[in-house]
Formats: structure tokens, sequence, C-alpha cells
């Protein structure tokens, strides 16, 4: 896809034919890597984009989301996050212009280790204030 106008748009332009979303997208100056959770029209997905691609499949691949206010705008997230997943390979990060959220993408097998790393991480040392229990006033 070098230097190659409009190759994103051949891309996504099959993606929509047949009606199949794309839940997260990677791109560089020689390749695209994206995710789809329905499966159902990937065969033929694939034979049209080896008319003008190279592509392949990883299977067995799953998100995992960070979600929280302005985690745009909170310095060393990405850095706690990939310390938590220190060991875990990393196939996919996705943030941009998200204010709420940062995703990315691990094996299933690493799923269960990552999910714990990253809680661990992030609600480890909780501040007890934050979470304590209100009792609504009786009427």
């Amino acid at each position: 896809m070098l230097m190659a106008h409009g190759f994103l748009r051949r891309i996504f332009e099959v993606f929509d034919r047949f009606e199949t979303a794309v839940d997260m997208v990677s791109t560089s100056e020689v390749s695209v890597s994206l995710t789809i959770d329905n499966t159902t029209n990937l065969d033929a997905i694939l034979t049209e984009l080896r008319q003008f691609s190279a592509a392949d499949i990883e299977h067995g691949q799953a998100i995992v989301c960070l979600v929280g206010e302005n985690i745009r705008y909170t310095p060393g997230v990405a850095r706690r996050v990939f310390d938590a997943l220190d060991g875990i390979n990393v196939r996919m990060i996705s943030q941009g212009a998200s204010l709420l959220n940062l995703s990315v993408v691990v094996s299933e097998a690493a799923l269960p280790r990552a999910v714990a790393s990253l809680h661990d991480a992030f609600f480890g040392d909780l501040d007890p204030a934050a979470f304590e229990r209100h009792e609504a006033p009786h009427a």
C-alpha cells in the first residue's frame, strides 16, 4: 500500500459490501491491520481483498478495552498498561481520538492473564473512600 492513494477506501468498501463492521484499525505506510467480530462473510471478503492486496488472518485474538473518563489526557496510562502487560504480546493498540478508552489486542490464550494484570495495575490499591457505601435517606 506504500504511497497508494485510495487504498484504505478500497479496503473499507469491501467490508461495506459485505455489511461487516470493523472494530479496530491500525495502519502504517505499508500495512493495515483490523479486527472484525462477525466472520460470516470472511472467505468472500478475503477473496476480494486478495485481488488488490496480500491478506492474512490471525484467529484466536481478543480485544481488551480500558475505559475511563479522560483516559486520553491522563499521563502515564499507556505506560501502566504496558507495564501490566509485560510478557504478553500486544498485537494492536488503539486510542486515537477517544477520550474514554484505550484498546489492545492480545491472544485469546493470554486474555485471562492480561485482564487480571490490568485489573491489579489499575484497581489493586483503591482508595476505600471512593467506594464507600452510602445509604439513601429514608423518606
